[in-house]
C-alpha cells in the first residue's frame, strides 16, 4: 500500500526556502566548485539508494544529473549556468539543513522539496543536458569507424544549439513570469 501526500507552498513558504538557499550559498561561498559537487555527492552517498524513501530516490537522480552537468567535459556548461547549478547544489553541500537527515522517513523531506524547487528553476538546463546526452549516445553509436574528430565536431555543434535554446527558453520564461517568481538561484 502506498500513500500519496501533497501540499502547496504559499509565497511565505517559498520566501523561507529562498532565505534558506541564500544562507546555504553564503555558507559555501569560500568553497571551490569541486568541493561543492563533492559535498553534494557525499550526501547522495550517505543517503544511499537502498535505504532512501521512494520519494527521495527520484529526486536523487535529478540531483545527480545536476552534478553531471557541471563535470561533463563534452557539455561544457557556460559559466553563468554553472553558477546557477552550483547555487542549487549549495544547499546539499551544507550539512545543517532544515530537517536533520537522520530522522527516519522525514529527514530528507526538506532535501526533496529543495530538489523540486531547483529542478523547476533549472528545467531548461536539465532538458538541454538530457537532449545532449541522447544526441551523444546516438552519435556515438553511428560513429562506427568515423574519426573522433568528426564526432567531436558534431557534439560541439549540438552543444552550441542546445546552449542557445536553453538560454532562449529561460529568457522567455522569465519574460512571461512563468517561473513563479521564486528565483532561488540568482
Amino acid at each position: 500500500m502506498s500513500l500519496r501526500i501533497s501540499f502547496e507552498l504559499d509565497d511565505d513558504d517559498l520566501k523561507h526556502f529562498r532565505l534558506i538557499m541564500r544562507e546555504a550559498r553564503k555558507a559555501v561561498a569560500g568553497k571551490s566548485p569541486e568541493d561543492i559537487v563533492a559535498a553534494a555527492a557525499q550526501l547522495m552517498h550517505e543517503i544511499g539508494v537502498d535505504k532512501a524513501p521512494g520519494f527521495i530516490i527520484e529526486r536523487l537522480k535529478k540531483l545527480d544529473m545536476m552534478m553531471q552537468m557541471i563535470s561533463d567535459v563534452d557539455w561544457r556548461l557556460p559559466h553563468e549556468e554553472t553558477k546557477r547549478v552550483l547555487n542549487a547544489l549549495a544547499y546539499f553541500a551544507e550539512p545543517d539543513d532544515l530537517i536533520p537527515d537522520h530522522i527516519p522517513g522525514l529527514g530528507f523531506l526538506d532535501d526533496a522539496i529543495m530538489v523540486e524547487l531547483v529542478v523547476r528553476e533549472l528545467r531548461h538546463e536539465l532538458e538541454a543536458y538530457r537532449d545532449f546526452n541522447e544526441f551523444r549516445e546516438r552519435a556515438s553509436a553511428r560513429a562506427n569507424g568515423k574519426s573522433n574528430k568528426q564526432l567531436q565536431s558534431q557534439l560541439e555543434s549540438r552543444r552550441a544549439e542546445l546552449h542557445s535554446r536553453m538560454r532562449r527558453r529561460r529568457q522567455r520564461s522569465l519574460q512571461r513570469n512563468t517561473e513563479s517568481g521564486l528565483r532561488l538561484l540568482e
